[in-house]
């Protein structure tokens, strides 16, 4: 069994571990559970009632949280010509084509989301075994192999993020830091889960939202009450 430090025993001290907690108030007991000196992040894991190992039950998209993930976000864009021109324009920290492709070949990859234009994905294609396994592969389902580069960019900056359930039927998620206050996470943390019910797979039956923790990057586990998600959708 993993042993913890003081701070964390500390921390854990405050929370009933057999509670359910609202929304509101999972999020302040976090809150008040913090004790690391630097600003962390809030994350939300999230089990749902589904098989992912069958293709008709893959949940898998995108969000907007509406008050961003309090993180500065790296945007690379792979485009030719006039695009080039238009990311720029649109703020993305990286532009190219086949200069970017020769770069992170060789190892670079210091951004955070790649976005590319449907003509440059051939060559982008070639990245896979790269940006595979770092997610930072565009891809159509999360909006990030666009010619609308101005929206693409735009949205990510302002805190879009990707989520997909793991094979145990999780999701797992930043809504953003600590210093964002309740309020704030809260709103984030409601985007999130509705954005969730609204995706159920025709396919999954019972419970769909079966559980629902919350915790900051130092902090422990607080289990929520899942019976708030009625109120986001939930039938």
């Amino acid at each position: 069994m993993a042993k913890h430090g003081k701070n964390f025993a500390g921390a854990r001290e405050n929370i009933d571990r057999e509670a359910r907690y609202t929304f509101a108030e999972g999020l302040e007991v976090a809150l008040k559970a913090k004790y690391a000196k630097f600003d962390e992040t809030v994350d939300v894991a999230v089990r749902l009632g589904v098989d992912p190992r069958h293709a008709d039950q893959m949940v898998r998209g995108t969000v907007v949280l509406p008050n961003g993930t309090g993180k500065e976000v790296k945007v690379l864009v792979f485009a030719k010509g006039e695009k080039e021109k238009e990311a720029t324009d649109a703020g993305a920290d990286f532009v190219g084509s086949d200069d970017l492709v020769e770069k992170i070949t060789g190892g670079w990859t210091d951004f955070d989301r790649a976005i590319a234009t449907p003509d440059m994905m051939a060559t982008v294609g070639k990245l896979g075994k790269i940006l595979g396994p770092r997610g930072l592969m565009p891809n159509t389902k999360s909006g990030t192999v666009t010619f609308d580069l101005a929206k693409a960019i735009s949205e990510v900056k302002a805190g879009k993020i990707e989520f997909r359930v793991d094979k145990g039927g999780v999701v797992h998620a930043p809504i953003g830091k600590s210093s964002f206050g309740v309020e704030k996470l809260l709103v984030n943390l409601n985007a999130l889960v509705e954005k969730l019910i609204r995706m159920k797979p025709a396919s999954s039956k019972g419970t769909y939202v079966k559980g629902i923790t919350l915790s900051t990057t130092m902090g422990p586990g607080i289990k929520l009450d899942t019976a708030e998600t009625k109120t986001l959708g939930v039938k």
